[in-house]
């Protein structure tokens, strides 16, 4: 096993399918089976989950809402957001803890690093959701925070590409792919990972991020198996 504690960061359009907006069943399905794979494996898995299906807080300027009114309601999305996967996850048999940065005690628990970690040394999968709990940092920042405070071996995002490419391949049909690159040829290319906070969090640990396309079955698995999956992103 290449790594033993994963932070997986997934975007929240992802979970809307082929709709506008909302949450796809089949989609909430079909992660939770390749999040499934993973625990069976032996696996420690964290999850953040991003609430662009349902409210992004850069919405806020075009409907007038404050900006940091639109962060917190962008944050109550991706708890949203964590619930659905919670379900679908414990409707396959996984146990599960959603722990939200914002106290909603009702429905998940309060963020604290040593009860999360207790929990992935369970065999937990761990859901962090509400961001950060602060304005103006995307889930991006939240993913790679959470993954340097519970020690995770690697941050794996997933995407709908299978990699980090020279250009956007769904507009460049000349973009060639990367297998590794260094965080510091990221910066010099301006090549768009994450957000530069989220980043240069992970830059400055010394955390590994992996590229890869979630979409793809079997793909979460065999890049824990050490399989060229996607990009890795690197010292």
């Amino acid at each position: 096993m290449k790594y033993k504690r994963i932070l997986l960061k997934l975007s929240g359009e992802a979970l809307q399918g082929d709709s506008d907006y909302g949450l796809s069943p089949d989609v909430l399905n079909q992660y939770a089976e390749e999040i499934k794979k993973l625990v069976d494996y032996g696996v420690e898995v964290a999850l953040v989950v991003g609430g662009g299906n349902i409210y992004r807080g850069s919405y806020a300027q075009k409907t007038g809402i404050d900006r940091v009114q639109g962060d917190y309601m962008g944050m109550l999305a991706t708890v949203i957001n964590g619930m659905a996967v919670q379900s679908s996850l414990e409707n396959m048999g996984v146990f599960t803890r959603l722990m939200s940065a914002i106290r909603i005690e009702a429905v998940c628990e309060p963020f604290i690093k040593r009860r999360a970690i207790r929990h992935l040394e369970k065999k937990r999968v761990v859901i962090f959701g509400g961001g950060t709990g602060n304005p103006y940092f995307t889930t991006d920042s939240a993913a790679s925070l959470r993954a340097i405070e519970i020690g995770a071996d690697v941050v794996l995002k997933g995407t709908r590409v299978d990699g980090v490419y020279t250009a956007d391949p769904e507009k460049d049909a000349s973009a060639t792919k990367y297998d590794t690159i260094s965080f510091e040829e990221v910066f010099a290319k301006k090549l768009n990972i994450m957000d530069m906070t989220a980043f240069t969090l992970c830059k400055e640990n010394k955390l590994p991020i992996i590229v890869f396309d979630m979409n793809k079955k079997g793909n979460l698995l065999a890049l824990i198996k050490g399989e060229k999956v996607g990009t890795l992103v690197t010292m």
